[in-house]
Formats: structure tokens, sequence, C-alpha cells
């Protein structure tokens, strides 16, 4: 049997949280969700043992209590801070007032269904529980999108999961995973939410190994190979920015790195360049390099590419994302596409090749590791 990969593929790029486009006045057959949560069913589970256990709530009562609770847990605070950050341009204002309008409407909500499993959680980590029940849930919300439908992914009941099961009549040694608003949508055409490319959140047999260029290549520098290292910091982006961004701390605690200058900037801006100056101990060589900054974006991105603007031999990149708390920061580094000394040596010792790009990963991988803590260490501490 083959399917349409066209409707699979926009079947699963198009299942969203839906909140705002809830239907709240149209009525959800029973029948329409049985067979969603039939489908749904199909789904894996630990041991292969049926223990998934669904609850449907229509009672408007049952369902005012229900949201009160919940406003209790926290949408309470989901919807005072999305009237605080009305007007202030919060990157996350959309996803607060969705939110915030889901907290203040759950009671109308025509369905509001329950996905539990039998079973306490230990927290081993073994089959059975959590791991049995999210793939069949998600399935349920696949289910009913295919079918006009939507719904929204909450656990944040899950704090006042003792007086759900209270009002709902849950036994003991029953987990409550998921709560799922459900409902008709409004309108029908949802886009794709904006994502990392896989080629950006992939690693290739070792944690933060990358390669760009897949499929047939003619050789392991043409996939452009690269590596990725992430860490979180209690700093604003800015402050974060401001330490990236300064060519003589960027790659300050790398163990390569002997300082830099600008050539013809006294700052960052996409199309300035610098000169890097650089030492490999182990190998007794040290080199300058030029680089071309080729992207530029307060307090977000900041990249470079080394030796040739347009064909680099290396292309490094900081990204900056807010997260709750602070910063996540990101660096990376692709090798390639113009050959550089790892590349030549590769290149010389094709039977050696794959040992001597990973012995070079490792060492970038090292090195970017003490920067980023380097970094991380003088952003949290305001130094």
């Amino acid at each position: 049997m083959s399917f349409d990969l066209e409707q699979t593929d926009e079947l699963l790029s198009t299942t969203r949280a839906v909140r705002r486009r809830l239907d709240l006045d149209r009525d959800v057959p029973d029948e329409l969700l049985l067979r969603c949560i039939e489908l749904a069913e199909q789904a894996p589970t630990g041991g292969d043992i049926t223990s998934r256990r669904w609850l449907v709530v229509r009672d408007s009562e049952t369902k005012k209590k229900l949201a009160d609770l919940y406003r209790e847990a926290g949408g309470n605070g989901i919807i005072e801070r999305a009237e605080q950050h009305t007007g202030t341009g919060h990157p996350k204002q959309g996803v607060l007032d969705s939110a915030a309008y889901l907290a203040e409407n759950l009671e109308r909500v025509p369905v509001l269904v329950l996905a539990t499993v039998w079973g306490v959680h230990d927290g081993s980590g073994r089959p059975g529980l959590f791991d049995s029940v999210i793939q069949a849930a998600w399935s349920f919300c696949l289910a009913l999108r295919s079918r006009g439908l939507g719904s929204a992914w909450t656990t944040l009941h899950l704090g006042k999961a003792k007086e759900f099961a209270e009002i709902l009549g849950i036994p003991d040694g029953v987990t409550q995973v998921v709560l799922l608003p459900v409902a008709w949508t409004i309108g029908t055409e949802f886009k794709p939410a904006s994502r990392k490319p896989a080629s950006e959140i992939v690693w290739f047999d070792r944690w933060g190994y990358t390669k760009e260029n897949h499929g047939d290549v003619e050789s392991l520098i043409a996939s452009l190979p690269g590596v990725t290292v992430e860490v979180d910091i209690a700093a604003s982006p800015e402050r974060v920015w401001d330490l990236v961004s300064d060519i003589n701390i960027s790659a300050r605690f790398s163990n390569e790195f002997q300082g830099a200058e600008w050539v013809d900037s006294d700052g960052p801006r996409e199309g300035a360049s610098f000169v890097g100056h650089n030492k490999r101990t182990d190998v007794g060589r040290e080199w300058d390099t030029t680089s071309w900054v080729v992207a530029c974006d307060p307090p977000w991105v900041f990249a470079w590419n080394v030796n040739d603007r347009e064909d680099p031999s290396a292309q490094w990149r900081f990204e900056l994302e807010k997260i709750p708390g602070g910063t996540r920061l990101r660096q990376r580094l692709v090798i390639g596409p113009r050959l550089s000394a790892t590349g030549h040596a590769m290149k010389d010792n094709p039977d050696q090749a794959g040992q001597i790009l990973a012995s070079r990963q490792e060492q970038h991988r090292g090195n970017m590791a003490s920067n980023l803590q380097g970094i991380k260490e003088i952003a949290e501490k305001g130094g």
C-alpha cells in the first residue's frame, strides 16, 4: 500500500496547538471522538499492555470546576503575564495570548479529553506509563486534525492532579498524563511552525557532530562536517551578545585562539573583516586567518567565514535564543567547503580520513565547550 506523501507530510507539519481557533459553540459527536481514540490506541504501548484510559468530559458543571483548578494551577499566571507583556513587543506575545485565551475559556470548550494510564511512575523511566501514553495522545491529535478538529497539548492541570482525580473519580494507581481540549477548528488551514532545519539539530555518531550535505558526496569534507555546542546562560541575550560579538572574547577560552583585531572596522558589522591569531601546541603550529562577518543581527546572530568569504575553509556562527530565565547560546562550526589543513591531511591520507576528521572535530568540540563555559561564567557574574 502506498500513501500520499504530500498529504501525510501536510498532516504531520500542520497539526498545531489550537486555542484561539477552537469553535466553542459547535458540538463534537461521541462517535467521532471514539474513532479518533480507536486510531490513537494503535500506538505502541509498553509490554503490549493495554493500560491507557481516556476520560471524555462534557458536563458543563464539571468542566467549570476543572477550568477553575486549571487556572489555580497556573492559568491565572499565564493570563497575568499576557496582560503585562501586551504592547511590549515580547517575542512570545502570540503564544502568551493564545495560552491565556485557553485558560480564560477552558470550560467553554465542547469536550475535554484526559489521557491517563494505569500505574504510578517511580522515576525509573521504565516503559508503560508516560512513554506509553504520549505517542497515543499525539496520534489522537493527528486523527482530530485530519477530520477538521483541533486541540492543544497541556499538562498545566497536573499541578492539581489530586483535585482533578477527586472531581472525576479517578482511582488511586492511575496517572494523568495530558489534558486535551477538543473542538472543531475555525478554518482548516494551518501553517508549519518555524523550526530549525534538521541539519542543525541532528548529530551523527557523537553528540554535536553535524553534516550540512547529505546523500552521495565525493568526500567527507564535501559533506560539510561540523560541530555544535550549546549552553544555557542565566543572563539576557543583550548581555551575552556583548560578549560573543567581541572578537577578543568570543573565542577567548579556546586553546587555539591567541587574539584578533579588526581590519577595516572598529566593531562587528556584516561585511567587516578581522585577523585572528591561532596556535596549536599539539602540532607546534601557529597561523593567522582573515575572516569576514557574514551575519550580524544583534542580539541573535553573529557569524563569520574563514580565509575566503565565498569559499571558506571554515564557517563559524553564534546563535542566541531567549529562554525562560536567560539565553541559550549555540556555537556552530562547519568545516569546508575549501580545504583547510585538516582537509588536506584527509585528502593526502584517504584511508585515515575518518579518523583525522573525528580527531579534529573532538578538538574543536573541547575548545568550543571551554569557550562557551567561559562566556557563561562572565555573563552570569557580570564581569
